[in-house]
Order: C-alpha cells, then structure tokens, then sequence
C-alpha cells in the first residue's frame, strides 16, 4: 500500500540533463564505468564453502559484457549464518579464491560487490551444525526448528562478524560491499515485525527495529572507511500484511541516509519464508522446486508450505518503480533500481526520474552482454521469460538460464 504523502518529501521530477545510462558514474568512493548493476542472485556454485570456476566465469561473463559491477551473492559473515553447507562464508581458505574472481572481474574493467549477510532465522542447522537465532523465538519452516532469541553475547559477535569479514572482503579486492537488508534474511528480520517482536531497545516502534541494521552499517563501514563503496540491499516492503510496510520502509530509508554510513540503497521487496515470488514475479515451477529439495524431509516440507508462500505475482517490468519512487521522494541518496527492469526506455526513463543506477538480474542470465547489445544498439529488450526456472537450476547445477546451451 503507499503510503501518504509526505510534504516535507521532495517530489519526482525529470531530470533538467537525463542521465547517460553508458555513461561514468560515482558510487562513493567509486567510479563506474556506467550505471549499470549486476544485482546479486545466490549461484549455487561454491562447492565446499569455497570459489570454484564455474562462480569466476559466472561473474566474468557479465562484466565481459559490458556491466559496471557484478555482485558476488550472499557471503555469510559467518558460518552460523549459512543457509546451505556449499555457502561462502568468512574464513581464511576462501582468500585465494576471492582474490582470483576479484582479478578476473577487474580484467574486463568492470567492479566487484560482495553482499554481506547473515541468515539469522533461516539458518539451517544441518549446515551450519548449530541452533539458529533471530530477533525472536519462533518456528522457522526452513531449518524445520525453533531458532532461540539473541542475546547481549549475540549481538557482540554478529557485529564483529560483520567488521571482520568486511576487513577481509577489501582486503581480497571488492570494490563494494552490499549489506543485505532485504528479503527476510537477518537484518531484514529485525525491521519486520513479523520476525521482531522484542520488547527491549532492538524491538517495537521502526527505529529500534531499525537500530540493529544501523549498527552493522556503522561497523561496516567504520572498518572499511573508503577503501571500498558501501550501500545496502533494502527492503521497502515484505509483500503481506503484518510485515514491513512501504511507508516503514521508506522511513528505514531516512534513518539510513541520516547515519551516513552507506554510499547508496539498492531497493527490493520481498520475504523468502512468505513471499518468495515477490521479489521475482512471472513463473512459478513449482514441481521442479519441490523435486529439487535434497532430502525427503525438504520436499515435505516444501509440499506443506508451499502452497501458501509460492503465491504467484504476474509479472510486470519494473515492478518495483512505484514503490521505490516513493523512497525516491523521501531520500537524496543515491539509489538503485531493481526489479525486472528489461527494456532500454524504461532504463532512461528511470535515470531521468532521479534514480543512479540499473540493478539487473535474470536478464543478464539470459544475455551476459545485454550491457553492450543496448550500448550498440543491437537490442532494445531483454528475452529473458521470467520463466524462473534459473532458480531450479541453482540446487541442481548452478543458477543459470535454461533457455540458452548450458554455460
């Protein structure tokens, strides 16, 4: 639902000199090349918790075809916040690898991001060998348990989490680190009050949901200072009513901008134990979703649960430009358009409505080098389907799409 209008809000207006979607832009410390984004969408290819090929060709590809930054998906600061055993998460073996993707991005002229995460209450305990935890005691359909509260001790670690791993990702060459917000993972968990129902400072009223991901922004960023851009991946709704709502979302919005620890906020919507399909619209496969679990007690539970968070969303382009106009309207900062963005109109459009950056996703599966075919002029749109049955794909052989050879 939008929320009212805020007249201390500044409108939407088109821009007086549109901005060049190939053209050079900054990201904090950062230069793009252009103002495209390979958002990020979870591989499935870190075999062994560590970099195999296949994941430095999935992210070389993009960058060889013409994006400013690729994004490396969802790097567990630590290994309690895993939510598969085959997951990157913040060690010392995975230096070698890191550094070895971060040079073959750099060598096609393109950035790299990290997104910096912690499952929190989707945590599976099977992977990690360790009870989950969240903002609240509740049962999670994921780990098919009850994840206990935070403590003092927890929050301690997890913030330190966050700062070691942040030293270490700069360390390794990432150009940007991308704290996820978004999508009902940790910090996402603390915002909606369908996960937090805390009664102490970390819950009730927005900003002390809000507090916990500030904090780690902070850590975040006091670490790394400008050895590398940070932003975050924020939600601007979950998608069901008693979850974070739009006019929370745009206030988290505020608050973020207010603290000045992030160069900019990628925006997206969505929470994965709800409303998967939200935060990707179009088809739905769900048999092969529930023939893919690796165990029996996974294809039971998603059998049980599925109906009821599979919900499908017909698939509309850019259908997250309403939501995010709003925050658009509440923030200054820099932002990132996500959202089944697929036409060169509707990019320009969006640039000229004040938005910075283009965040891609299934279209560069479809077509790595789109970046370049619209820069030539060879295409106008993308062809990808939104089939969604890339996501398949990433618990059988690596998220790719199926509608080209296998890459």
């Amino acid at each position: 639902m939008t929320p009212p209008p805020d007249p201390s809000a500044r409108p939407v207006v088109p821009s007086a000199e549109p901005r060049d979607p190939f053209a050079p832009a900054r990201l904090g410390p950062l230069t793009l090349r252009n103002r495209f984004v390979k958002s990020a969408t979870n591989e499935g290819m870190a075999h062994g918790g560590l970099v195999s090929d296949g994941l430095v060709e999935y992210h070389r590809r993009p960058a060889a075809g013409g994006v400013a930054m690729t994004t490396l998906a969802y790097f567990a600061v630590s290994s309690e916040g895993r939510t598969y055993r085959d997951q990157l998460f913040a060690r010392e073996e995975v230096r070698p690898g890191l550094r070895r993707l971060t040079d073959a991005v750099h060598a096609e002229g393109a950035a790299v991001a990290v997104q910096l995460a912690h499952a929190g209450w989707f945590a599976n305990p099977r992977a990690t060998g360790e009870r989950a935890i969240g903002p609240t005691r509740m049962f999670s359909p994921y780990g098919m348990g009850w994840p206990r509260a935070m403590r003092a001790d927890d929050f301690a670690r997890i913030l330190d989490a966050y700062r070691s791993a942040a030293r270490l990702l700069a360390d390794c060459g990432f150009d940007a680190l991308e704290i996820h917000m978004g999508h009902g993972y940790l910090l996402s968990q603390f915002l909606s009050p369908y996960t937090n129902r805390r009664s102490d400072e970390y819950g009730g009223p927005l900003e002390n949901r809000a507090r916990f991901p500030r904090e780690v922004a902070r850590v975040v960023r006091d670490e790394i200072g400008s050895r590398a851009a940070v932003y975050a991946k924020l939600n601007m709704d979950d998608g069901f009513s008693g979850g974070l709502s739009l006019a929370d979302g745009v206030a988290v919005a505020r608050l973020l901008e207010s603290d000045g620890a992030l160069d900019a906020l990628q925006l997206t919507g969505g929470f994965t134990a709800k409303t998967p399909m939200y935060l990707m619209r179009g088809g739905v496969p769900m048999h092969e979703i529930v023939a893919m679990q690796p165990t029996r007690l996974r294809r039971f539970g998603m059998r049980l649960f599925a109906p009821s968070i599979m919900k499908a969303y017909p698939f509309e382009e850019a259908f997250f430009l309403p939501n995010a106009r709003e925050v658009r309207r509440a923030v200054s900062m820099p932002l990132m358009l996500l959202g089944g963005v697929k036409r060169l109109d509707t990019i320009r459009g969006a640039l000229a409505e004040g938005f910075d950056f283009i965040a891609l996703a299934r279209a560069l599966l479809r077509e790595p080098d789109l970046v370049e075919r619209f820069r030539t002029g060879r295409s106008t749109e993308s062809l990808c389907s939104s089939c969604n049955r890339c996501v398949v794909e990433m618990e059988r052989v690596g998220t790719r799409c199926v509608e080209i050879p296998a890459q």
